[in-house]
Parts: C-alpha cells; structure tokens; sequence
C-alpha cells in the first residue's frame, strides 16, 4: 500500500490526523470535486465516502468507505473481485442507539402537546408512557441494530428483530425472518430502521408492511431508499403511522419541494444520526491499514455478496 488516496468533504482534518503519525506511505488528500483518473491510476489503496460512478478503481488492492454503509460502493455496481472492501466501524452503533432513544421518550414523555399547551397557557396534566411499557421492532440485528436494541432493553423496552436469517441474537425478545414479520406490526409501538441498502432491502417499507401497523411511529436511521416514500406519506395520512422520524432520504439533500418537509407528522434531520469525525474516521482506517500490512485478521470486511 504505497500510494494511499484519501477523498472526502473533510480531507484537510483527516490530512492533519494522519500525518501525525509519520507514516511511510505516500499519500494524496482530495475533496471529491477534484478527484480525477490519474489520481485513481497513482493509487494503490483510497479511502472515500462516495466514488464517482465513471472512474476505474479496478486496479486497486484495497477500497476503504470512510462510513458505515457502502451502498455508494456496492448498490447497483459492479465490485471488482480483487479489490479489498473494508467500512469504517466506530460509534455508529451508540450514536443512533441515543438519537432514536431521544425521540421515543420525545414522545412517551409527550414533550409536543405540554409545549402546545404551554404557548396556550393551559394547565392540563396527562401521565407520561413508561419505557417497559412500549413495543418495538428493529429491522437489522447487526452492530447498530444491537447496540440500539442493547440501550432500548435496558430500559425494560419488549424489542423485536428482524432479519435475513432470523438467527437469534442478544438483546431482542425474538428475531423475525422478513417472511416472518408481518404478525408482530400490529402489536409494537415503533418501528426503527437500521438497514443497509441492498436489492433486498431496497423499497422495503411499502404499502404491504405500513398497512400492518397500527398507529406506530416510525425511524428511518437505516437507508432511506428502503422506504416507499408514497407508501410512508399515505400511512401517514390514514393515521397507520402515528409520526415519522426520517434522517435519511432516496435524494439527500431533501429537495425543497418535497412533501415530507410540510407533512405534521414528520420530523426530518438531516443524516446526521451517525457522523463519521474526523477522529474517528482516522482511527479506523489506520488501525484497518496497520493490519492489512501486518497481516492480522479484519473485523471490518465487507461481504460483497450480501452488501454489508
């Protein structure tokens, strides 16, 4: 790995935290603006968010995502089957446990109608929900599905899983297979998403499982072409789904004319539920780099196959 690219919108701090460490590769900092085909050429290995759908990297030993997900990379794409795939693994699984903590206690604790009733003057008590009271169900039992599911149970919160296989994991009551799942909607007061994009996964929430549900709330942190954004909006509207919390959209950023941005139902952020730092972006790819060159084993390789 002598010549070593790294592109991303943050390339002047990861420049700074790498050069720290006076390693011996030779390496090229680009905004992805910049990135051009001799750039690829010169490069054994990169580092990026995203790669531009028209240059060759098939040359490459080793492609690493400066994020969790790697459908930028994969979705839709040929893979080269000599190239390295590795993400980046650091707190994402915490960082999106807390964000959709934060917004079920937004809305157990009724934190909109006391603040309604506030700006009217009105001294009107209603006894907040308990955590141990509350369903929910998490599609994806992989590092963020469970860190998520591990902070929820914690709480006394009845947490379902849904997966591919449907093997059993730490943390959820029960894990359903997508065959499966359908019988356990009408029961949970939540739905949470933490999918990766896939051909499987891709348009997943559609008419078929939000007709299912009755007056859920519904969190997007996963990838937001999983989500029939007509189905969403109509669920909404025949009140199958209570709310939505979408930090993710099929186009980011949300034009201004979307729907979803007047919809009362609907919070939006904008893909901020998992931030790659700078910090944390260096720290993995250099603990990958240090062991692809010793050799060592990666906990952080992807299955082309499967996606993720």
């Amino acid at each position: 790995m002598d010549h070593i690219l790294v592109i991303s919108p943050m390339y002047k701090q990861l420049r700074l935290l790498i050069d720290k460490e006076n390693l011996p590769n030779k390496f090229r900092f680009l905004p992805e603006e910049e990135l051009s085909e001799s750039d690829i050429r010169w490069a054994d290995a990169l580092a990026a968010f995203n790669l531009k759908g028209d240059l060759d990297f098939s040359h490459v030993k080793w492609v690493h995502s400066l994020g969790a997900g790697v459908d930028r990379f994969l979705y839709q794409k040929p893979w080269p089957e000599n190239v390295l795939l590795t993400r980046t693994v650091c707190s994402f699984g915490q960082r999106i446990a807390e964000y959709c903590l934060s917004y079920i206690l937004k809305d157990v604790q009724f934190h909109d109608e006391f603040q309604a009733r506030q700006y009217e003057k009105k001294w009107r008590p209603m006894t907040p929900k308990m955590l141990a009271e509350q369903k929910v169900i998490i599609y994806g039992t992989g590092e963020i599905g469970q860190a998520t599911a591990k902070s929820l149970s914690q709480f006394g919160v009845e947490v379902y899983g849904v997966s591919l296989s449907g093997k059993p994991k730490e943390y959820f009551k029960e894990v359903l297979t997508v065959d499966s799942h359908f019988g356990k909607l009408s029961e949970v007061d939540y739905l949470i998403n933490t999918m990766p994009l896939t051909e499987q996964t891709a348009g997943f929430f559609d008419e078929k499982v939000f007709e299912q549900v009755n007056g859920a709330g519904f969190i997007n942190v996963g990838r937001g072409a999983s989500v029939n954004e007509g189905a969403l909006l109509s669920a909404l509207n025949r009140k199958q789904l209570r709310f939505a919390v979408l930090d993710v959209f099929t186009e980011e950023p949300l034009p201004s004319a979307h729907p979803l941005w007047n919809h009362s139902g609907v919070v939006i952020t904008p893909h901020i539920s998992a931030v790659t730092t700078p910090e944390e972006g260096a720290a993995c790819f250099l603990d990958t780099l240090r062991k692809i060159e010793e050799g060592t084993p990666l906990g952080n390789v992807v299955d082309r196959n499967k996606g993720y």
